[in-house]
């Protein structure tokens, strides 16, 4: 199984770099992944990340790129409820690469 180096431990990912456990996640690890993909984390991202967080402690589900602009709309408004925003800001995928740095599974519907 890959592992993911952090702070001189090593946490479980699957094959696409997601952690098996989400509850490891340690805020430092976005910013690692990120960089990993060549992207600067600003509080834009955070909003996102931390929303997509609070999303599932409270549903136990990642959302979807569907849902996801929908529920992003009613929380922070339609100029970031959009797929658009989201992609700029996570060109690998909001709802995918978002949970990644997150520390979440993989949003359901996402291949």
């Amino acid at each position: 199984m890959p592992q993911l180096e952090f702070e001189g431990k090593q946490y479980e990912v699957d094959e696409d770099g997601y952690l098996q456990d989400w509850e490891e996640w340690k805020e430092g690890m976005a910013q690692l992944m990120a960089s990993q993909d060549g992207i600067t984390l600003g509080p834009e991202h955070w909003d996102i990340i931390k929303f997509l967080r609070e999303y599932f402690i409270k549903f136990q589900i990642a959302p979807m790129i569907k849902i996801l602009v929908k529920e992003i709309g009613k929380v922070m408004g339609p100029e970031k409820g959009n797929t658009k925003y989201l992609y700029q800001l996570f060109p690998g995928g909001p709802a995918k690469q978002a949970c990644r740095y997150a520390g979440l599974p993989k949003p359901t519907g996402c291949v």
